[in-house]
């Protein structure tokens, strides 16, 4: 990492005012446990939020034994403090007053980390760091009070999971494609209410995970089959519902997989699609894979209405959330009658 600043790399300058503030042995350490990509990116989102180990491997995508050894050195130089509630352990970075050596260097290091721009580790480390805590945000708004809070009272029970389990009893009972089905934790939950479910991905090692978790939930009205959601392994006209959730930014065409989707739906079945709103968090492409940065509302509508879908209607996630989710849902015509010659 060498970001300029003015006719030296900014690392340079740090390394000059280092010196100037403390001796040269202690001086050549700091400079190694900064000279650190991951734990520069860990500074930076600790002077923003206070997180816990778990957040931080989510946002830098980093092992949990590393990141807790990363944090384990910037504490023991003085970087970091960490803070306990009942029994969670969470970090931030300190604050000033307590080590001359870190108050010199935190003016370089917070400027450096407001210079970042766009398609650099520390932006894209922010846009996660964002949907930490809107995921943060919506458990508290659920579940109440979170951790070290007392203005809201816990009620035992409360859970979105049992509440989606509670409308599934009130749908019809079905045969469901889960069409790129993951880790198989959504086919699961289908399978609670469905009379059948249909699994679908290409991957052989996420189906054989998905398997063993069906079968220590001893569920046994599952179907797993490997293939792409582009050209299904599944007969014309086979399932009542096809759902396609967070696949089709992974599909080379998703027109097309929207149409084998309709495909292999019987007439006045249903296609639910769940996929993420339209972005320009290109990362995703390279740690996910993604192939589209998610689809607006209009785009998705016309696109399941070339599918062959009538009906079709969508709702979208508020548009202040870096991945907000665009839903919708359309309906397989009725069977043509054939010609007669």
């Amino acid at each position: 990492m060498t970001r300029e600043h003015g006719s030296c790399s900014w690392v340079d300058l740090l390394y000059i005012i280092i010196y100037t503030c403390v001796d040269m042995i202690m001086a050549t350490g700091v400079f190694r446990l900064l000279g650190d990509d991951v734990r520069l990116r860990l500074l930076c989102l600790l002077t923003r939020e206070r997180l816990n180990v778990s957040e931080l491997t989510a946002i830098l995508g980093v092992a949990q034994s590393g990141v807790s050894r990363h944090l384990g050195l910037l504490r023991d130089a003085g970087f970091v403090e960490e803070q306990r509630e009942a029994s969670f352990a969470y970090y931030r970075a300190t604050e000033g007053g307590q080590n001359p050596t870190v108050d010199a260097l935190w003016p370089v290091l917070e400027s450096q980390f407001e210079s970042s721009t766009d398609g650099d580790p520390f932006r894209d480390d922010d846009v996660r760091l964002r949907e930490v805590i809107r995921l943060r945000r919506e458990h508290r708004e659920t579940h109440g009070a979170a951790v070290g809070e007392s203005s809201r009272q816990l009620v035992p029970g409360r859970s979105w999971a049992a509440w989606s389990r509670a409308l599934g009893l009130l749908l019809p009972t079905a045969t469901v494609a889960d069409l790129g089905c993951g880790d198989g934790h959504l086919t699961l939950e289908m399978a609670r209410w469905a009379l059948k479910v249909v699994a679908v991905d290409q991957s052989s090692a996420t189906l054989s995970r998905a398997r063993r978790m069906a079968r220590r939930q001893r569920m046994s009205n599952i179907l797993w089959k490997k293939g792409d959601i582009e050209r299904l392994p599944l007969g014309d006209r086979s399932v009542d519902i096809a759902v396609l959730s967070q696949a089709l930014h992974h599909a080379t065409d998703p027109e097309q997989a929207l149409r084998e989707a309709v495909r292999v739906t019987r007439p006045r079945g249903r296609v639910l699609v769940l996929d993420l709103c339209e972005h320009q968090q290109r990362w995703v492409q390279d740690r996910f894979g993604d192939r589209w940065l998610g689809f607006s509302p209009a785009v998705l509508e016309k696109s399941m209405r070339r599918a062959g879908l009538t009906k079709v209607r969508s709702r979208s996630g508020l548009a202040e959330e870096p991945f907000g989710v665009v839903t919708a849902v359309g309906t397989v015509g009725p069977a043509r009658a054939k010609k007669k010659r």
